[in-house]
């Protein structure tokens, strides 16, 4: 136990540091991420910003644009590949984190997720933007053992013979270990079932800038025979756990009242946290705006969605209760003080990152250097997303900004193109009337050759902003 009270010290320590060192190497070095009206721009234009925020290549520009992923590389990810489906690519400008300028790639079909992350991230740069922090990036790997006569007997020898199974997990992977990985400990757990009590043996795998699913399984599956042979047993599973718990990233942020629309706003953020907190049912939706962000992030840099989803609600839900993963609170002064901590395993080297261009080419947006930057990052758009989701709601109504896009999607499935598409969802909106019957009438209403003409004109249009 002494051990581990030290290891958490040390990496305390280190956090801090590295914290401290990430601001003054980048605080003068990046260029600023508050680019005005970014979305008034064309698709060229924006992509002309990206290219040199980022040193993007002009190939690398062509590809953005294109979402270009060959068959062969679509058939080296999953079986029996027909095609690809491509997904809208956005960048959520203005976050400031932890002293730094990001351009935020988000992967995503939703409107208005980008909008509303910009500009909270755009308000909380008004108070210093977002403090971010995470601890080193350990996986848990479970090696379950039935049928063991003994389970208390099975703990202890197991817990006895901890170096020789942390040794032999990791012979499996040298190079992470010369890297400053690895299996550093081994935990044990008695675990009584409808099937009988099972020992639980688990790793825990600093996984260093890798996911680690890989490298954790391979470890689990390697210690296997060992711990049958001591605990009298049979190893069932093997296999990581998505509850990533010890590998968790922090951010925090305050809004200023005056920022928000007043106190009444702050008032109505803090309620509908509240709501959240006491509520499995409206719990369940606040979390989900919270991984509107998260998940669009994840999946632009190739990383696995799933993984962050499910460990996120069991997170949220570790307690025994279904909780917010955010925390929002009102200062003395007025202002919004917020909060997150989830598990966020993602990583920047192998895995889908290794062969998906447009994934590579997102992290290279982001400018991230360790898993950990990027598990900040994402916890910090995750916050974001839920300040954004929390004001609207507590103000003008969620569906202000969110149908105004939604309201596109329709009049485009009526018929509409070109500037006729921006006409009709406009009219909607006003009308409060976003259906596909009512489009298809405005649309019948106007002019063909208007509808027409304007449609070459579209593709490169800036899109009106929420």
């Amino acid at each position: 136990m002494g051990s581990n009270r030290q290891h958490l010290r040390d990496s305390s320590n280190r956090q801090l540091i590295e914290r401290r060192t990430r601001q003054e190497e980048k605080s003068d070095t990046t260029k600023p991420s508050n680019i005005s009206s970014f979305y008034k721009l064309t698709v060229d234009e924006r992509l002309d910003k990206l290219k040199d925020f980022s040193g993007l290549s002009n190939d690398e520009v062509e590809l953005v644009k294109s979402g270009n992923l060959p068959l062969s590389s679509a058939q080296r990810m999953i079986e029996n590949v027909v095609g690809v489906l491509p997904i809208p690519l956005g960048i959520a400008v203005n976050f400031l984190i932890n002293g730094k300028d990001y351009l935020i790639p988000m992967a995503i079909e939703e409107p208005s997720v980008v909008a509303a992350a910009s500009h909270a991230a755009k308000l909380a740069r008004l108070t210093g933007g977002f403090q971010a922090s995470s601890t080193d990036p350990f996986m848990i790997g479970q090696v379950q053992i039935v049928r063991s006569k003994s389970p208390k007997d099975a703990e202890k020898l197991i817990l006895a013979s901890k170096k020789e199974i942390l040794d032999r997990a990791n012979e499996q992977d040298p190079v992470l270990v010369s890297k400053g990985g690895g299996a550093k400990d081994l935990q044990v757990r008695v675990l009584p079932t409808i099937t009988g009590t099972m020992v639980i043996a688990e790793l825990l795998v600093d996984c260093r800038d890798a996911m680690g699913a890989n490298v954790v399984n391979t470890m689990a599956e390697s210690v296997a025979p060992m711990l049958e042979k001591l605990s009298g047993g049979r190893a069932n599973l093997r296999i990581i756990s998505n509850l990533a718990d010890k590998r968790v990233a922090r951010s925090s942020v305050r809004f200023s009242k005056e920022a928000l629309g007043g106190e009444e706003v702050v008032d109505g953020i803090v309620d509908a946290y509240a709501f959240a907190a006491a509520d499995p049912y409206r719990c369940a939706t606040h979390n989900k705006g919270v991984m509107n962000g998260v998940t669009a992030v994840c999946l632009a840099t190739g990383n696995d969605t799933r993984a962050i989803e499910a460990g996120a609600h069991a997170y949220a839900a570790r307690t025994g209760h279904y909780a917010p993963l955010t925390r929002w609170s009102k200062e003395r002064n007025g202002d919004l003080e917020g909060s997150i901590e989830m598990p966020v395993a993602v990583g920047i080297i192998g895995g889908i990152t290794a062969v998906h261009p447009t994934a590579k080419i997102c992290l290279k947006i982001l400018g991230v250097k360790t898993a950990r930057e990027l598990g900040e990052v994402i916890a910090s758009v995750g916050l974001a997303q839920n300040l954004a989701a929390l004001r609207a709601l507590a103000s003008e109504g969620i569906q202000h900004g969110h149908m105004s896009l939604h309201a596109r999607n329709i009049a485009a499935m009526a018929g509409a193109e070109g500037e006729t598409i921006d006409q009709v969802a406009a009219a909607m909106v006003s009308e409060k009337k976003v259906r596909l019957d009512r489009a298809k009438e405005l649309v019948a209403q106007m002019p063909v050759s208007k509808n027409r003409t304007a449609a070459h004109q579209e593709a490169n249009q800036p899109k009106k902003h929420p």
